[in-house]
């Protein structure tokens, strides 16, 4: 999979349907947190609601799962190339959590994205960044 690595901060972002846990939300700007590279904060346009994201080709994460064809069409993206990954970050006393089995996809140009729930069981719900 080849994906772009997440540069523009302020760059808005309209989900096709509400992030698991965050419904009815789906218009929120995506920024990139200053002195961490590869974390982003994703806000709700329209409420107090934020969660991070980190962008997997910010480090050597290995982390290149198989795009759904039919989330790509649904996002207007003719190639993997046009869509930037990125995966949930959960700060915890212990450490930071990633998803990795269900990215965030978002179009590099327009800003569409889904959250997809990957069927390949490799990839954990929860690990431990830096592990």
């Amino acid at each position: 999979m080849t994906a772009t690595t997440a540069e523009a901060t302020g760059f808005a972002v309209e989900f096709t349907t509400p992030m698991h846990g965050l419904s009815p939300y789906r218009a929120f700007t995506l920024e990139q947190i200053a002195g961490a590279e590869g974390l982003y904060a994703l806000r709700a346009a329209d409420a107090d609601v934020r969660l991070f994201l980190l962008d997997p080709l910010s480090g050597d994460y290995g982390y290149a799962p198989a795009l759904p064809a039919d989330v790509l069409s649904e996002l207007g993206a003719a190639a993997d190339s046009e869509i930037r990954v990125f995966v949930v970050a959960n700060p915890a006393d212990d450490g930071v959590y990633i998803n990795l089995r269900a990215p965030v996809l978002v179009h590099g140009v327009t800003g569409r994205a889904a959250q997809v729930i990957l069927d390949d069981q490799a990839y954990p719900i929860r690990a431990l960044l830096g592990d």
